[in-house]
């Protein structure tokens, strides 16, 4: 999966929608939709932005690999989590 289609996995397991996401990252809304739109590559400097934020996705994000013994998930891990929480709750 490219960064452009993990960027948005991660927003929609985790956010509203994009201007959620873009305010709790910190990037404009259009930067966010062209990133998503087009599968332009993401800068440096929103990559981290998005793991300082969700430090969970770092792992997935970067390597495409998960270690979930140490807090690494991808996000249908995440949305699975939540779905057996709510069935369990």
């Amino acid at each position: 999966m490219d960064l452009a289609k993990k960027i948005r996995a991660i927003r929609e397991a985790e956010t509203s929608g994009r201007q959620e996401f873009s305010e709790l990252i910190g990037v404009n809304k259009g930067t966010l939709t062209r990133i998503e739109q087009t599968g332009q590559v993401p800068k440096g400097d929103l990559l981290e932005r998005v793991c300082r934020t969700w430090p969970k996705y770092t792992l997935w994000l970067m390597t495409d690999k998960t270690e979930p013994d140490c807090g690494q998930i991808d996000p249908a891990t995440e949305i699975s989590r939540r779905e057996n929480s709510l069935k369990t709750g």
